[in-house]
Protein backbone atom coordinates (compact mmCIF):
# COMPACT_ATOMS: atom_id res chain seq x y z
CA UNK A 1 0.00 0.00 0.00
CA UNK A 2 2.38 2.45 0.69
CA UNK A 3 4.51 1.77 -2.24
CA UNK A 4 1.84 2.38 -4.29
CA UNK A 5 0.94 5.80 -2.78
CA UNK A 6 4.78 6.52 -3.37
CA UNK A 7 4.30 5.26 -7.38
CA UNK A 8 1.06 7.52 -7.47
CA UNK A 9 2.85 10.79 -5.53
CA UNK A 10 6.04 10.64 -7.61
CA UNK A 11 3.69 10.03 -10.84
CA UNK A 12 1.68 13.49 -10.06
CA UNK A 13 5.15 14.58 -9.48
CA UNK A 14 6.50 13.40 -12.79
CA UNK A 15 3.56 14.60 -14.92
CA UNK A 16 3.38 18.48 -13.15
CA UNK A 17 7.20 19.02 -14.27
CA UNK A 18 7.16 17.24 -17.17
CA UNK A 19 3.94 19.92 -18.25
CA UNK A 20 6.12 22.61 -17.07
CA UNK A 21 9.04 21.54 -18.90
CA UNK A 22 7.00 21.25 -22.31
CA UNK A 23 7.76 17.28 -22.45
CA UNK A 24 4.17 16.01 -21.46
CA UNK A 25 4.06 13.71 -23.92
CA UNK A 26 7.30 11.61 -23.31
CA UNK A 27 7.28 11.69 -20.22
CA UNK A 28 3.35 10.50 -19.88
CA UNK A 29 4.39 7.53 -22.20
CA UNK A 30 7.02 6.50 -20.10
CA UNK A 31 4.69 7.16 -16.83
CA UNK A 32 2.03 5.25 -18.20
CA UNK A 33 3.82 2.27 -19.21
CA UNK A 34 5.22 2.08 -15.98
CA UNK A 35 2.40 2.47 -13.41
CA UNK A 36 -0.56 2.96 -16.15
CA UNK A 37 -2.43 5.62 -15.85
CA UNK A 38 -5.68 3.40 -16.63
CA UNK A 39 -5.28 2.77 -13.23
CA UNK A 40 -5.01 5.57 -11.94
CA UNK A 41 -7.76 6.70 -13.72
CA UNK A 42 -10.23 4.43 -12.29
CA UNK A 43 -9.12 4.86 -8.40
CA UNK A 44 -7.62 8.43 -8.39
CA UNK A 45 -10.33 10.11 -10.58
CA UNK A 46 -11.02 12.52 -7.26
CA UNK A 47 -7.69 13.76 -6.39
CA UNK A 48 -5.86 14.14 -9.98
CA UNK A 49 -6.52 16.69 -11.91
CA UNK A 50 -8.41 15.06 -15.20
CA UNK A 51 -6.28 17.35 -17.96
CA UNK A 52 -3.61 15.50 -16.30
CA UNK A 53 -5.00 11.55 -16.35
CA UNK A 54 -6.26 12.80 -20.03
CA UNK A 55 -2.69 13.53 -21.19
CA UNK A 56 -1.16 10.21 -19.89
CA UNK A 57 -3.83 8.02 -21.57
CA UNK A 58 -3.22 9.87 -24.68
CA UNK A 59 0.80 9.12 -24.29
CA UNK A 60 -0.13 7.24 -27.86
CA UNK A 61 -1.73 10.03 -29.10
CA UNK A 62 -4.68 9.03 -30.22
CA UNK A 63 -5.79 12.25 -30.91
CA UNK A 64 -5.03 12.38 -34.48
CA UNK A 65 -8.06 9.95 -35.06
CA UNK A 66 -10.59 12.44 -34.39
CA UNK A 67 -11.08 14.21 -37.29
CA UNK A 68 -11.30 10.98 -39.63
CA UNK A 69 -13.89 8.21 -40.27
CA UNK A 70 -13.12 5.10 -38.16
CA UNK A 71 -14.24 1.98 -39.30
CA UNK A 72 -15.02 -1.01 -36.86
CA UNK A 73 -13.93 -4.68 -37.73
CA UNK A 74 -17.00 -7.54 -37.30
CA UNK A 75 -18.05 -7.52 -33.67
CA UNK A 76 -20.32 -10.77 -33.72
CA UNK A 77 -21.65 -11.72 -30.52
CA UNK A 78 -23.42 -15.01 -29.08
CA UNK A 79 -27.04 -15.11 -27.95
CA UNK A 80 -28.99 -17.56 -26.85
CA UNK A 81 -30.91 -18.19 -29.91
CA UNK A 82 -30.51 -18.37 -33.49
CA UNK A 83 -29.58 -16.69 -36.47
CA UNK A 84 -27.04 -14.24 -38.45
CA UNK A 85 -27.27 -15.43 -42.16
CA UNK A 86 -28.76 -12.27 -43.28
CA UNK A 87 -26.33 -10.31 -41.60
CA UNK A 88 -23.47 -12.07 -43.46
CA UNK A 89 -25.32 -11.64 -46.53
CA UNK A 90 -25.41 -7.91 -45.20
CA UNK A 91 -21.67 -7.73 -44.52
CA UNK A 92 -21.03 -9.24 -47.54
CA UNK A 93 -19.45 -12.44 -45.96
CA UNK A 94 -20.06 -16.01 -47.38
CA UNK A 95 -21.07 -18.39 -46.51
CA UNK A 96 -24.04 -17.20 -44.84
CA UNK A 97 -25.12 -19.84 -41.74
CA UNK A 98 -27.54 -19.29 -38.95
CA UNK A 99 -26.07 -20.03 -35.35
CA UNK A 100 -25.66 -18.70 -32.30
CA UNK A 101 -24.20 -15.43 -33.53
CA UNK A 102 -27.18 -13.59 -34.50
CA UNK A 103 -25.98 -10.08 -33.56
CA UNK A 104 -23.35 -7.59 -34.44
CA UNK A 105 -22.79 -5.03 -32.12
CA UNK A 106 -21.62 -1.70 -33.67
CA UNK A 107 -19.92 0.74 -31.96
CA UNK A 108 -19.86 -0.87 -28.35
CA UNK A 109 -18.66 0.20 -25.07
CA UNK A 110 -19.98 -2.14 -22.75
CA UNK A 111 -19.38 -6.20 -22.69
CA UNK A 112 -22.12 -8.83 -23.49
CA UNK A 113 -23.55 -10.89 -20.66
CA UNK A 114 -23.21 -14.17 -20.93
CA UNK A 115 -22.57 -17.21 -18.89
CA UNK A 116 -19.17 -18.93 -19.76
CA UNK A 117 -18.10 -16.39 -22.29
CA UNK A 118 -15.17 -14.36 -23.30
CA UNK A 119 -14.73 -11.04 -20.90
CA UNK A 120 -14.84 -8.42 -23.41
CA UNK A 121 -16.91 -9.61 -25.81
CA UNK A 122 -19.33 -7.21 -27.59
CA UNK A 123 -16.52 -4.32 -27.34
CA UNK A 124 -16.07 -2.48 -30.51
CA UNK A 125 -12.20 -2.61 -32.05
CA UNK A 126 -11.46 0.04 -34.51
CA UNK A 127 -9.49 -0.36 -37.68
CA UNK A 128 -6.78 2.47 -38.06
CA UNK A 129 -3.46 3.10 -39.87
CA UNK A 130 -1.86 2.60 -36.27
CA UNK A 131 -3.54 -0.78 -35.84
CA UNK A 132 -6.81 -1.93 -33.87
CA UNK A 133 -8.03 0.14 -31.15
CA UNK A 134 -10.48 -0.84 -28.80
CA UNK A 135 -13.27 1.97 -29.17
CA UNK A 136 -13.59 2.07 -25.35
CA UNK A 137 -10.18 2.81 -24.93
CA UNK A 138 -10.14 5.31 -28.05
CA UNK A 139 -12.96 7.40 -26.20
CA UNK A 140 -11.47 6.94 -22.68
CA UNK A 141 -8.22 9.13 -24.36
CA UNK A 142 -9.81 12.07 -24.34
CA UNK A 143 -13.70 11.64 -23.88
CA UNK A 144 -14.41 15.59 -24.69
CA UNK A 145 -13.09 15.01 -28.22
CA UNK A 146 -14.52 12.07 -29.23
CA UNK A 147 -17.73 12.44 -27.92
CA UNK A 148 -18.34 15.60 -27.14
CA UNK A 149 -18.58 17.84 -24.10
CA UNK A 150 -21.67 17.29 -22.86
CA UNK A 151 -22.11 13.62 -23.32
CA UNK A 152 -18.34 13.26 -22.09
CA UNK A 153 -19.46 15.05 -18.81
CA UNK A 154 -22.69 13.18 -18.20
CA UNK A 155 -21.66 9.87 -18.89
CA UNK A 156 -18.24 9.60 -20.12
CA UNK A 157 -19.27 7.20 -22.92
CA UNK A 158 -21.63 7.10 -26.56
CA UNK A 159 -24.62 6.51 -23.81
CA UNK A 160 -25.73 3.91 -27.02
CA UNK A 161 -25.85 0.69 -28.12
CA UNK A 162 -26.37 -0.04 -31.79
CA UNK A 163 -26.88 -3.67 -33.03
CA UNK A 164 -28.10 -5.67 -36.77
CA UNK A 165 -29.60 -8.19 -35.35
CA UNK A 166 -31.32 -11.87 -37.60
CA UNK A 167 -33.55 -14.05 -36.15
CA UNK A 168 -33.74 -18.00 -37.28
CA UNK A 169 -35.93 -18.73 -34.39
CA UNK A 170 -38.00 -16.43 -32.02
CA UNK A 171 -36.33 -14.78 -29.34
CA UNK A 172 -37.63 -15.82 -25.83
CA UNK A 173 -40.40 -13.82 -23.95
CA UNK A 174 -38.65 -11.21 -22.33
CA UNK A 175 -38.78 -7.36 -20.89
CA UNK A 176 -35.83 -4.83 -20.63
CA UNK A 177 -35.90 -2.36 -17.47
CA UNK A 178 -36.91 1.05 -17.65
CA UNK A 179 -34.36 3.74 -16.09
CA UNK A 180 -36.41 3.37 -12.84
CA UNK A 181 -36.19 -0.20 -12.21
CA UNK A 182 -32.44 -0.03 -13.81
CA UNK A 183 -31.36 2.41 -11.13
CA UNK A 184 -32.77 0.90 -7.99
CA UNK A 185 -32.34 -2.80 -9.08
CA UNK A 186 -29.10 -2.79 -11.57
CA UNK A 187 -27.38 0.05 -10.12
CA UNK A 188 -27.47 1.39 -13.46
CA UNK A 189 -27.56 4.95 -15.07
CA UNK A 190 -29.86 3.14 -18.16
CA UNK A 191 -32.28 1.40 -18.93
CA UNK A 192 -32.84 -0.85 -22.17
CA UNK A 193 -35.51 0.75 -23.94
CA UNK A 194 -34.34 0.21 -27.76
CA UNK A 195 -36.10 0.92 -31.13
CA UNK A 196 -36.36 -1.76 -33.98
CA UNK A 197 -36.13 -0.77 -37.87
CA UNK A 198 -36.71 -3.57 -40.22
CA UNK A 199 -34.25 -4.05 -42.79
CA UNK A 200 -35.55 -7.31 -44.11
CA UNK A 201 -37.26 -10.53 -43.31
CA UNK A 202 -38.33 -14.24 -44.33
CA UNK A 203 -40.58 -17.35 -43.87
CA UNK A 204 -39.46 -19.36 -41.55
CA UNK A 205 -41.39 -22.69 -41.26
CA UNK A 206 -44.05 -21.31 -43.58
CA UNK A 207 -44.16 -18.43 -41.03
CA UNK A 208 -44.08 -14.78 -41.78
CA UNK A 209 -41.71 -12.38 -39.63
CA UNK A 210 -43.66 -11.12 -37.37
CA UNK A 211 -42.73 -9.48 -33.32
CA UNK A 212 -44.84 -9.74 -30.23
CA UNK A 213 -45.22 -6.66 -28.40
CA UNK A 214 -47.60 -5.30 -25.33
CA UNK A 215 -50.16 -6.72 -23.04
CA UNK A 216 -53.56 -7.64 -24.61
CA UNK A 217 -56.68 -6.61 -22.81
CA UNK A 218 -57.16 -8.64 -19.74
CA UNK A 219 -53.98 -9.42 -18.83
CA UNK A 220 -52.68 -8.75 -15.80
CA UNK A 221 -50.01 -9.28 -12.83
CA UNK A 222 -51.15 -12.31 -11.57
CA UNK A 223 -52.26 -14.07 -14.67
CA UNK A 224 -48.86 -13.66 -15.96
CA UNK A 225 -47.11 -14.91 -13.18
CA UNK A 226 -49.18 -17.98 -12.96
CA UNK A 227 -48.60 -18.70 -16.67
CA UNK A 228 -44.78 -18.18 -15.81
CA UNK A 229 -44.57 -20.68 -12.98
CA UNK A 230 -46.43 -22.91 -15.15
CA UNK A 231 -44.05 -21.91 -18.00
CA UNK A 232 -47.34 -22.05 -20.62
CA UNK A 233 -45.39 -20.92 -23.35
CA UNK A 234 -48.35 -20.66 -25.72
CA UNK A 235 -50.53 -19.05 -22.93
CA UNK A 236 -47.73 -16.45 -22.89
CA UNK A 237 -47.42 -15.46 -26.07
CA UNK A 238 -51.53 -15.39 -26.45
CA UNK A 239 -51.44 -12.33 -24.14
CA UNK A 240 -49.39 -10.26 -26.56
CA UNK A 241 -50.07 -8.72 -29.62
CA UNK A 242 -48.89 -10.67 -32.91
CA UNK A 243 -47.75 -7.78 -35.50
CA UNK A 244 -46.37 -9.24 -39.08
CA UNK A 245 -43.40 -6.51 -40.19
CA UNK A 246 -42.19 -5.86 -43.40
CA UNK A 247 -38.75 -3.46 -44.33
CA UNK A 248 -39.35 -0.19 -43.48
CA UNK A 249 -41.17 -0.77 -39.99
CA UNK A 250 -40.30 1.07 -37.46
CA UNK A 251 -41.17 0.51 -33.35
CA UNK A 252 -40.28 1.91 -30.17
CA UNK A 253 -39.97 -0.70 -27.43
CA UNK A 254 -39.55 0.97 -24.13
CA UNK A 255 -38.59 -0.26 -21.04
CA UNK A 256 -40.88 -1.90 -18.95
CA UNK A 257 -42.93 -3.27 -22.46
CA UNK A 258 -43.53 -7.40 -22.88
CA UNK A 259 -42.18 -8.28 -26.57
CA UNK A 260 -40.18 -11.07 -28.50
CA UNK A 261 -38.90 -10.49 -31.95
CA UNK A 262 -40.27 -13.44 -34.00
CA UNK A 263 -38.65 -15.86 -36.45
CA UNK A 264 -37.57 -14.51 -39.77
CA UNK A 265 -36.86 -10.75 -38.95
CA UNK A 266 -33.64 -8.94 -39.86
CA UNK A 267 -33.72 -5.53 -37.59
CA UNK A 268 -31.21 -2.31 -36.43
CA UNK A 269 -31.70 -2.20 -33.23
CA UNK A 270 -30.39 1.21 -31.35
CA UNK A 271 -30.96 1.44 -27.27
CA UNK A 272 -29.65 2.47 -24.37
CA UNK A 273 -25.83 0.79 -23.68
CA UNK A 274 -27.00 -2.18 -21.52
CA UNK A 275 -27.50 -5.79 -21.66
CA UNK A 276 -30.12 -6.12 -19.39
CA UNK A 277 -32.95 -8.71 -20.35
CA UNK A 278 -35.13 -10.09 -18.01
CA UNK A 279 -36.73 -13.92 -19.69
CA UNK A 280 -39.84 -15.69 -18.47
CA UNK A 281 -39.38 -18.64 -20.78
CA UNK A 282 -36.57 -21.07 -19.17
CA UNK A 283 -36.27 -22.47 -22.54
CA UNK A 284 -35.51 -21.63 -25.90
CA UNK A 285 -38.01 -22.12 -28.77
CA UNK A 286 -35.47 -24.51 -30.15
CA UNK A 287 -34.40 -26.12 -26.73
CA UNK A 288 -31.45 -24.48 -25.12
CA UNK A 289 -31.96 -24.07 -21.08
CA UNK A 290 -31.10 -20.65 -20.15
CA UNK A 291 -29.30 -20.28 -16.52
CA UNK A 292 -31.49 -18.60 -14.15
CA UNK A 293 -28.66 -15.50 -14.08
CA UNK A 294 -30.05 -14.47 -17.56
CA UNK A 295 -33.68 -15.07 -16.79
CA UNK A 296 -33.56 -12.75 -13.67
CA UNK A 297 -30.45 -10.72 -13.78
CA UNK A 298 -29.60 -10.99 -10.41
CA UNK A 299 -32.75 -9.31 -8.75
CA UNK A 300 -34.37 -12.55 -7.83
CA UNK A 301 -37.80 -13.73 -9.75
CA UNK A 302 -40.09 -11.48 -7.90
CA UNK A 303 -38.58 -8.75 -8.93
CA UNK A 304 -38.10 -10.03 -12.69
CA UNK A 305 -41.54 -9.82 -12.37
CA UNK A 306 -41.91 -6.65 -11.13
CA UNK A 307 -39.95 -5.19 -13.96
CA UNK A 308 -42.91 -5.87 -16.59
CA UNK A 309 -45.33 -2.84 -17.05
CA UNK A 310 -48.83 -4.55 -16.53
CA UNK A 311 -50.68 -2.10 -19.05
CA UNK A 312 -52.87 -4.05 -21.47
CA UNK A 313 -53.97 -2.25 -24.56
CA UNK A 314 -56.22 -3.26 -27.94
CA UNK A 315 -53.72 -3.85 -30.87
CA UNK A 316 -54.79 -0.16 -32.51
CA UNK A 317 -53.39 1.04 -29.13
CA UNK A 318 -50.53 -0.85 -29.22
CA UNK A 319 -49.36 0.46 -32.86
CA UNK A 320 -50.56 3.66 -31.89
CA UNK A 321 -48.30 3.57 -28.86
CA UNK A 322 -45.40 1.78 -30.53
CA UNK A 323 -45.56 1.68 -34.34
CA UNK A 324 -43.40 4.75 -35.48
CA UNK A 325 -43.74 6.60 -39.07
CA UNK A 326 -41.21 7.77 -40.39
CA UNK A 327 -40.46 11.53 -40.83
CA UNK A 328 -38.74 13.40 -43.87
CA UNK A 329 -36.27 15.72 -42.30
CA UNK A 330 -35.01 16.79 -45.43
CA UNK A 331 -35.23 16.43 -49.80
CA UNK A 332 -32.76 17.58 -52.35
CA UNK A 333 -32.38 16.16 -55.83
CA UNK A 334 -29.35 14.24 -54.28
CA UNK A 335 -30.29 13.30 -51.06
CA UNK A 336 -33.28 12.70 -49.23
CA UNK A 337 -32.53 12.51 -44.72
CA UNK A 338 -35.31 10.98 -43.09
CA UNK A 339 -35.39 10.88 -39.41
CA UNK A 340 -37.13 7.02 -37.68
CA UNK A 341 -36.76 8.03 -34.32
CA UNK A 342 -36.10 11.52 -32.39
CA UNK A 343 -37.14 12.76 -29.23
CA UNK A 344 -40.47 13.25 -30.20
CA UNK A 345 -40.54 8.82 -29.08
CA UNK A 346 -37.25 8.97 -26.74
CA UNK A 347 -34.10 11.33 -25.41
CA UNK A 348 -32.16 8.12 -25.21
CA UNK A 349 -31.18 7.96 -28.65
CA UNK A 350 -31.39 9.27 -32.40
CA UNK A 351 -31.84 7.39 -35.83
CA UNK A 352 -32.05 8.80 -39.40
CA UNK A 353 -31.59 7.36 -42.65
CA UNK A 354 -30.24 9.32 -45.52
CA UNK A 355 -30.95 7.91 -49.00
CA UNK A 356 -28.18 8.67 -51.52
CA UNK A 357 -28.28 9.97 -54.98
CA UNK A 358 -25.55 12.55 -55.48
CA UNK A 359 -23.98 14.97 -52.39
CA UNK A 360 -25.13 15.43 -49.24
CA UNK A 361 -24.07 16.87 -45.96
CA UNK A 362 -24.50 16.43 -42.50
CA UNK A 363 -23.50 18.66 -39.87
CA UNK A 364 -21.49 17.04 -36.96
CA UNK A 365 -23.71 19.08 -34.55
CA UNK A 366 -20.69 18.71 -31.79
CA UNK A 367 -21.40 14.93 -30.84
CA UNK A 368 -19.98 11.63 -32.01
CA UNK A 369 -22.39 9.82 -34.31
CA UNK A 370 -22.29 6.44 -35.80
CA UNK A 371 -23.26 5.21 -39.76
CA UNK A 372 -24.32 2.16 -40.87
CA UNK A 373 -24.27 1.88 -44.79
CA UNK A 374 -27.13 -0.71 -45.92
CA UNK A 375 -26.68 -0.36 -49.66
CA UNK A 376 -24.15 1.63 -52.34
CA UNK A 377 -20.53 2.64 -51.72
CA UNK A 378 -19.43 6.19 -52.60
CA UNK A 379 -16.94 8.59 -50.28
CA UNK A 380 -16.85 10.94 -47.22
CA UNK A 381 -15.06 13.50 -46.98
CA UNK A 382 -14.08 14.80 -43.77
CA UNK A 383 -11.76 17.90 -42.39
CA UNK A 384 -10.60 18.25 -46.45
CA UNK A 385 -9.49 14.50 -46.47
CA UNK A 386 -11.64 11.60 -48.78
CA UNK A 387 -12.38 8.38 -47.48
CA UNK A 388 -14.08 5.82 -48.93
CA UNK A 389 -17.34 3.57 -47.81
CA UNK A 390 -19.23 0.13 -49.06
CA UNK A 391 -21.95 -1.77 -48.02
CA UNK A 392 -21.67 -3.02 -44.88
CA UNK A 393 -19.55 -0.24 -43.11
CA UNK A 394 -19.87 0.95 -39.88
CA UNK A 395 -18.20 4.08 -39.45
CA UNK A 396 -17.97 6.27 -35.87
CA UNK A 397 -17.37 9.88 -36.32
CA UNK A 398 -16.66 11.96 -33.60
CA UNK A 399 -17.29 15.11 -32.30
CA UNK A 400 -14.57 16.91 -33.63
CA UNK A 401 -16.06 16.31 -37.23
CA UNK A 402 -17.92 19.45 -37.96
CA UNK A 403 -19.12 18.36 -41.10
CA UNK A 404 -19.60 14.79 -43.03
CA UNK A 405 -20.21 15.60 -47.15
CA UNK A 406 -21.13 11.74 -48.39
CA UNK A 407 -20.68 11.42 -52.28
CA UNK A 408 -22.09 8.41 -54.71
CA UNK A 409 -22.31 8.14 -58.29
CA UNK A 410 -25.16 5.59 -57.54
CA UNK A 411 -27.91 5.16 -55.53
CA UNK A 412 -26.91 4.89 -51.48
CA UNK A 413 -28.56 4.28 -48.37
CA UNK A 414 -26.74 5.33 -44.89
CA UNK A 415 -27.86 4.86 -41.43
CA UNK A 416 -27.16 7.47 -38.93
CA UNK A 417 -27.35 7.12 -35.35
CA UNK A 418 -27.11 9.70 -32.79
CA UNK A 419 -26.29 9.56 -29.05
CA UNK A 420 -29.22 11.17 -26.58
CA UNK A 421 -29.13 14.87 -26.34
CA UNK A 422 -27.90 15.56 -22.97
CA UNK A 423 -29.84 18.49 -21.88
CA UNK A 424 -32.97 16.70 -23.12
CA UNK A 425 -32.61 13.95 -20.56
Amino acid sequence: MLWALLKTLLWLLACYFSQLLRYQNAHLALLDSAFGASYLKKNYSAIIPSRVIRGALMSTDYRKYANVPLKQLPNRVWRTYEGGAFIDRFMGASPEVDGHLPEEWIMSTIAARGKNRPENEGLSLIETESGVIPLKDLIASDPALFLGEELAEKYGTTGVLIKLLDSSERLTIQVHPDKAFAREQLNSEFGKTESWYILGGREIAGEKSAVYMGFKEGVTKDKWEILFREQDIVGMLDCLHKIEVQSGDAFMVYGGVPHAIGAGCFLLEVQEPTDYTMRVERTTPAGLEIDDALIHQGVGIEKMLECFHYKPCSLEQALDQWKIEPVTIDETDSGTLRSLFNETHTHCFGVSELELGGEYAIKGGGRCSVAVVRKGEGTMVCDGKTFDFAPGDEIFFSAAIGEIIFRTNIEAKILLCYPPVVESI
